[in-house]
């Protein structure tokens, strides 16, 4: 009879404002992640521990909880499970330090081991850096068309072309799952439902509905 391996997990989690700490949507996300991976992909476990920080995750900014969550992990030889890869850092030579040190497994890449983690991170630094000038460039051509930016409705404006820029990245990652679906004349329901069984979530981690679909089809230029 051969022995099977208990795997233990150190579980961390962040949000990274006050206010979603308090009304656990963030960390509700990030915890139905988790579960499916444990009830999925995880075989005989434990879980040893779970840290939960509530701050940003920009460098420089020192978090508690991630340091006894890594310190825990690395004494222990157990592997740090977290729901996405920017719960960890979004800096690759963070993610990089950390995966050099201990174990890593992100719920949403089941499969992923630390070689395509560390491509996962450069890759992602790279989207965000071209989304930056992206919008730059978009609110070059607002400024250009004569409308006055300044103040809080600078940042609005601001964040409102960041969000559509990152609206339209979001989108353009799932052609390859929405085309095939289009072309089958699946309801914009029957899409949300495949996306959410995939393990799809929104870039705020919430589920797929059939609205949210419709606008991703629209940015995509996709029509049933």
């Amino acid at each position: 009879m051969v022995d099977t391996v208990m795997v233990q997990f150190v579980i961390y989690k962040r949000v990274s404002t006050k206010k979603q700490g308090d009304s656990g949507l963030g960390l509700e996300a990030q915890e139905r992640d988790i579960q499916l991976y444990l009830d999925n992909y995880a075989g005989d476990h434990e879980v040893i521990d779970t840290f939960v920080d509530v701050l940003s995750g920009k460098d420089g900014v020192r978090r508690p909880a991630f340091l006894e969550a890594v310190e825990l992990a690395k004494k222990t030889k157990a592997t740090l499970l977290v729901a996405k890869l920017d719960r960890i850092s979004r800096d690759v030579e963070t993610i990089a330090g950390v995966i050099k040190r201990i174990d890593v497994k992100v719920a949403v890449m089941p499969h992923a081991d630390k070689f395509q983690l560390h491509i996962y991170a450069a890759l992602a630094e790279q989207e965000r850096e071209f989304i930056s000038i992206r919008t730059k460039q978009a609110l070059a051509e607002v400024k250009a068309k004569g409308v006055k930016l300044g103040g809080l409705r600078d940042k609005t404006a601001k964040r409102n072309v960041a969000r559509k820029e990152q609206a339209k990245t979001d989108a353009e990652s799932l052609r390859g799952l929405l085309e095939p679906m289009v072309k089958q004349g699946l309801s914009l329901r029957a899409i949300a439902a495949a996306l959410n069984d995939s393990g799809q979530r929104t870039s705020r981690g919430s589920t797929y509905q059939p609205t949210t679909v419709q606008r991703a089809l629209k940015r995509l230029e996709l029509s049933l």
